[in-house]
């Protein structure tokens, strides 16, 4: 153990709040073998309180064993936080001044390795790539050369972390992703706000079956709120505000990720809107006035969304080069001001089979007609149509540090009082039955840009 934490470590462990009980199994092996161990009960959890315990966030997460709780006063924190340690809850007493700064200096505010840590009641920002990382991937834990963000190639076997939660988290100025799962499964993203990110707000990469729940998140003036790329199996993108990006929600496969192609993802529910908007990062494949694009995915719901005034389309089901879109289901959603409602189109050799629709309301579609000639179900072998529209050149963007600061956010409840978060093995995956279609000011309350 360094100096640093011995000494730390002698100090704290008299004053430290003291939780009996044994571990809650939130999420992986026992591992209380942590730092520390033998000096104090058995089965103990504590509270590490920063800067009273310990100097910074760091060294309380190295002090830390599972079950936990990493409670930080307000300040402004210039720290790479690495959480290595299975079932720690990281918590900030207050979101807004509880700050992680990278000063555009180091790639990752968070990076959560370890399954069942929960990280909550924070602001990351100014991160040259991701505000918090949640991966099981070694490669991407290590980033790539260049700022490349992690993406994961090869032969090797996918290596998955199992378990996560990421709950009222501030993610703002990050030169690539705010909120990125990338390798995991089993986890939640919720009541979160993302801006500036240069790729996207939100990200869920390279997971199969998933078993991931984004719920209730606010994602705007970024280059795509929410991105899900070879991401499928129990993926769900429920009740989120996707307004006010360059390109609302995208989910697709990709040859960089592993676990092509994409399948299976809900999207419902959420207010995806007012995409065009210029104060944002500048997005590398030139999207623009989108609200949902389906590249290559297969297999995915579109259930009761509000999709409006995105100026180029409501939602382009397309392919990549190689990999078809398939069975791609768009049901009793609420389309209006885009400039296409519905469009599918299949510029590649790749095509598309057995997309429908199925009770929208919708003004407009390309190929024309498409709710009639291709109402759901269809089988995975009936063509889909192409169809070709105009798509206006995007202006140039702005620098990911330059976009607007959020407004105020929701605290977590009992942040002060509550102890130390128990992740979940296995989420509770939502019931669609009760996933509503949402009103035109969903969140509006927490954003800065409006929808309409």
């Amino acid at each position: 153990m360094p100096r640093l934490a011995l000494r730390v470590l002698a100090t704290v462990l008299g004053t430290l709040t003291l939780v009996a009980g044994c571990s809650d199994g939130g999420g992986g092996g026992d591992g209380d073998d942590g730092p520390g161990e033998g000096r104090r009960p058995s089965g103990a959890r504590v509270t590490i309180r920063v800067p009273a315990d310990a100097p910074t966030i760091s060294a309380a997460v190295s002090l830390a064993r599972p079950g936990d709780l990493v409670l930080v006063a307000p300040g402004t924190y210039h720290e790479s936080v690495k959480v290595s340690t299975p079932r720690i809850t990281l918590r900030g007493e207050s979101r807004e001044k509880v700050v992680i700064d990278g000063r555009l200096r180091q790639p990752n505010g968070v990076l959560v390795t370890a399954p069942g840590v929960a990280v909550e009641n924070l602001t990351v920002r100014n991160n040259t790539q991701n505000g918090v990382l949640v991966t099981g991937s070694a490669k991407a834990a290590a980033g790539l050369p260049g700022g490349g963000g992690g993406y994961d190639t090869g032969d090797e076997p996918v290596t998955f972390l199992k378990s996560f939660l990421v709950s009222h988290v501030t993610a703002t100025r990050n030169g690539l992703y705010g909120i990125y799962a990338f390798s995991a499964q089993n986890g939640v993203i919720e009541h979160s706000y993302a801006s500036g990110g240069a790729d996207s707000g939100i990200y869920v990469g390279q997971c199969k079956p998933c078993r991931i729940v984004v719920r209730d998140n606010i994602a705007e003036l970024n280059a795509v709120g929410y991105e899900g790329t070879n991401a499928g199996g129990d993926m769900y993108v429920i009740g989120n505000r996707l307004v006010g990006n360059r390109v609302g929600l995208t989910t697709g496969s990709d040859h960089q990720e592993k676990l092509l192609p994409q399948r299976g993802a809900v999207i419902a529910g959420n207010l995806i809107a007012a995409n065009q908007q210029r104060a944002t990062p500048q997005q590398a494949d030139g999207g623009w006035g989108v609200g949902v694009g389906v590249d290559g995915g297969s297999d995915n719901r579109f259930v009761r969304n509000r999709v409006t005034g995105n100026g180029t389309a409501g939602l382009v089901v397309t392919a990549t080069a190689d990999i078809p879109a398939i069975g791609n289901r768009i049901t009793d959603n609420a389309f209006s001001g885009n400039g296409v409602d519905v469009g599918w189109t299949f510029p590649t050799a790749a095509r598309g089979r057995g997309n429908c629709l199925r009770g929208n309301e919708l003004r407009t579609t390309v190929p024309a007609g498409l709710a009639t000639t291709a109402p759901c179900p269809l089988p995975d072998t009936t063509p889909s149509p192409d169809g070709r529209w105009a798509a206006p050149t995007p202006p140039d963007g702005i620098p990911f540090s330059e976009v607007a600061a959020p407004a105020p956010q929701p605290q977590l409840p009992h942040a002060l009082t509550a102890g130390a978060t128990a992740v979940p093995a296995v989420p509770e995956l939502p019931d669609l039955a009760g996933v509503p279609l949402p009103s035109p000011s969903l969140l509006a309350a927490g954003a800065r840009v409006r929808a309409s």
